[in-house]
């Protein structure tokens, strides 16, 4: 009991002190308090930065993907023109010794017009389904010799033509657009 009886005996200075203390303890809470909240805070906007970053990246990732997307398109379709160009070129360049056939039937006599008129018409068939295809002739017979389209099988001397000109055109060269299909088998004067 005497430490009951003290207790409640302390004097004011040791009142005030406690008080004090009680009050600091108090002040020191909301402090704590205040500085959690700014932590919490800090997390919250850490939070909040990661998942901005997350966004971006997300958005980084879509554009990269929707350009490779655009890209992979667009490499399709030139490969698919591509393709097709050379699958008719290809078929073409199979038919063509076909067409040469034909032009050399038309080149011969004959005395049955029924025939001829018959070989003209298949001919010309062939020939507009050619142009349909935007297949041309090249015949570089009085030209100067140009090795990209023609080929040069043999060489004379003739003083009637300048140098390096095609002289007589063997076999007809052909062509889609810029891709020679097949060369023109020539002869060239003066090389």
């Amino acid at each position: 009991m005497d430490s009951k009886k003290k207790q409640e005996k302390k004097t004011q200075p040791e009142e005030l002190e406690e008080i004090k203390a009680e009050k600091d303890t108090k002040e020191e809470q909301p402090e704590q308090t205040k500085e959690k909240t700014k932590k919490e805070d800090k997390k919250e906007k850490s939070q909040e930065e990661k998942l901005s970053e997350q966004l971006k990246d997300s958005q980084d990732k879509y554009l990269r993907l929707m350009a490779e997307y655009d890209n992979f398109r667009k490499r399709s379709a030139k490969e698919r023109l591509e393709i097709n160009g050379a699958v008719t070129a290809n078929v073409i360049g199979e038919i063509l010794p076909v067409f040469d056939n034909f032009e050399r039937a038309l080149e011969t006599e004959t005395t049955d017009e029924s025939y001829k008129a018959g070989v003209e018409m298949i001919f010309n068939q062939f020939r507009d389904m050619l142009k349909k295809l935007n297949v041309e002739v090249i015949d570089p017979t009085g030209e100067t010799f140009d090795p990209h389209i023609a080929n040069a099988v043999n060489q004379i001397e003739d003083p009637e033509l300048g140098e390096n000109v095609v002289a007589q055109t063997f076999q007809k060269g052909y062509k889609i657009g810029d891709k020679v299909i097949r060369y023109a088998m020539v002869v060239v004067a003066n090389p």
